[in-house]
């Protein structure tokens, strides 16, 4: 019987360079990195055999494409399964045997997972501004939510523009994937595309939809209500008890969402084209009404005059009486305004920002908390 050679030293089995540089990606899975930096980890090897090990990984949903020039990955949520190869796992233990057959007693069950911690005071969102939880069912509004991902209910923030339904999705999720929704959103937006890289390659540059379900994060569906339908369907197998879409752009690569993946969307009812479909609405089990909190509004320092009239309207705009009332994005307008052009300024711009079928409706009440004549805002004569 012939002896198998051992191998040479610096050579390796097949496959195992590929769960090498999963290793590498998987212990940095928050920083991209080039074929080169990942080479240089490994001790050296070639770093176009390493660009070959990515590449196969990319294509196997390993890894991700996070750039083209220069080329980098990163770790997906299977990456540390493939960098498993690269580690030599501790034998099995055998149990010992019982005495006279006693079957061994049964394990206690896992604790249940404790609930999420409610949380208290402001939350920082990712562009540095602070949000200031509401209560949603006698919690902070940020608890509810992620206490809704934690059961697997998706959730459908709907209301008028500007009422924050943006600012409180992205303080209850930091692990937020978004896409802005628009009537020209397509497919490719969702899941991905091909792109050409500097050497003349093409790489599927996974999308947003794809992202979140491989990382176990949140996929944030802004203005959900003007996407169109047939690109909106995209995602439900991804909701549903599926899990899974396939990527038909990529070669009908199959997708299976991450433990932790979870959608939540936002509707702006008043908007023109936004259109709340029996299918959407039937995939967000939990449907959250956001308005204006004119209380924070004064507490964050707006001129009570100005809160005044937006609270007046908004009462008009419930009644039917109008259709626009200003939430709490125009007032910090405001706010902003009168510190650079005065108070008359803003409140002139209260009225002109208004549409054209509520502007003498908006102007008497602005008039009326002011105390004074408003006009919108206009050029005069040559200064």
């Amino acid at each position: 019987m012939t002896t198998p050679t051992p191998p040479t030293p610096g050579r390796l089995r097949n496959g195992q360079l590929r769960a090498m540089v999963a290793k590498v990606l998987a212990d940095a899975s928050s920083t991209p990195m080039t074929p080169r930096v990942i080479a240089a980890q490994l001790g050296g090897r070639s770093s176009g055999a390493v660009g070959n090990a990515l590449q196969t990984l990319a294509d196997q949903g390993h890894a991700a494409v996070t750039a083209t020039a220069p080329l980098t990955y990163q770790a997906t949520a299977t990456t540390a399964g493939v960098a498993a190869g690269a580690i030599v796992p501790a034998p099995p233990v055998t149990p010992r045997p019982r005495p006279n057959g006693t079957p061994a007693p049964t394990p206690p069950p896992p604790a249940p997972a404790p609930l999420t911690v409610p949380v208290s005071g402001p939350i920082t969102r990712p562009n540095g501004a602070a949000y200031h939880p509401r209560t949603l069912s006698g919690m902070p509004d940020v608890t509810a939510l992620r206490r809704l991902r934690d059961a697997g209910v998706p959730a459908l923030m709907y209301g008028p523009p500007g009422t924050g339904k943006t600012s409180v999705i992205e303080a209850s999720f930091p692990d937020l994937e978004t896409v802005p929704g628009d009537g020209d959103t397509v497919v490719a937006d969702f899941v991905g595309d091909y792109t050409k890289t500097d050497d003349g390659r093409y790489v599927f540059i996974y999308g947003p939809l794809i992202r979140a379900m491989r990382a176990g994060a949140v996929l944030f569906i802004d203005d959900a209500t003007i996407i169109p339908p047939t690109v909106l369907a995209v995602v439900y197998p991804a909701m549903d008890g599926r899990r899974q879409i396939v990527i038909k752009a990529n070669g009908g690569e199959i997708v299976t969402a991450a433990p932790g993946f979870y959608v939540v969307a936002g509707h702006n009812p008043g908007v023109h084209g936004a259109i709340l479909s029996d299918a959407l609405a039937s995939r967000f089990s939990a449907q959250i009404m956001v308005s204006t909190d004119y209380d924070l509004a004064k507490e964050l320092g707006i001129d009570p005059r100005a809160v005044k009239a937006a609270r007046n309207l908004a009462t008009q705009q419930a009644k039917g009486e109008i259709g626009w009332a200003p939430q709490l994005r125009e007032l910090l307008a405001y706010q902003k305004i009168a510190a650079a052009l005065g108070t008359d300024a803003a409140a002139g711009n209260l009225v002109g920002i208004a549409p054209e079928e509520d502007r003498d409706a908006v102007a008497a009440v602005v008039c009326a908390a002011f105390g004074t004549t408003v006009e919108p805002l206009a050029l005069g004569a040559r200064a």
